[in-house]
């Protein structure tokens, strides 16, 4: 499934430039005309990210990107200007965290690629909170295992990185180990 990005500016043509570019790279671009419009498309529809002009009738770019940012922390915001100034660059990253910020005209390649950057690095990051949460729950469950076994998660090791065990303790021995290890695991399962 493509990515979903909203391109809002209020000049038609501009607008239409980039969404039909970004067709052409595999993105769904959706337009809006104004921030307000922005926002009712953003709240009907997932966006995975928002391209915002900066100068608009009515709500800025950094306005809207505000709301965006508090509403819909993960979706990327970039912005557009054809003004650009440090005071409206730093309330732009101040206000809307915003990604990236562009001076008109800008490159579409370049905006293109900075979108894919952007969208991978959110998939990083979403992938590594799943292997954080995963993380969580092993550990949890192998603290679980050793109140109920002390000792069990402890394997002894060979030099080459074989397990060891003790002489007393036999493959019937081992064997049993793990179905109690099972057990736990039934028992904890999700």
């Amino acid at each position: 499934m493509p990515y979903r990005i909203l391109v809002v500016d209020d000049d038609t043509t501009l607008r239409d430039i980039l969404c039909e570019f970004l067709r052409t790279q595999d993105f769904e671009a959706i337009p809006a005309a104004s921030a307000e419009e922005g926002l009712a498309l953003i709240e009907a529809n997932n966006m995975d990210a928002v391209i915002s002009d900066e100068n608009m009738p009515g709500m800025s770019g950094s306005e809207f990107l505000a709301i965006v940012r508090q509403k819909y922390p993960d979706t990327i915001r970039i912005i557009l200007t054809g003004h650009a100034s440090l005071e409206t660059a730093i309330r732009a990253i101040n206000e809307g965290e915003i990604y990236r910020f562009f001076t008109k005209p800008c490159s579409v390649v370049d905006l293109a690629i900075t979108l894919r950057r952007a969208l991978q690095q959110k998939e990083l990051l979403r992938e590594s909170r799943k292997l954080l949460e995963i993380t969580k729950k092993q550990s949890v469950l192998l603290d679980s295992v050793e109140d109920k076994y002390p000792g069990i998660t402890k394997v002894k090791t060979g030099a080459s990185g074989e397990v060891i065990m003790d002489e007393e303790e036999g493959v019937e021995s081992f064997n049993s180990i793990l179905r109690e290890i099972k057990t736990v695991l039934k028992e904890h399962k999700p």
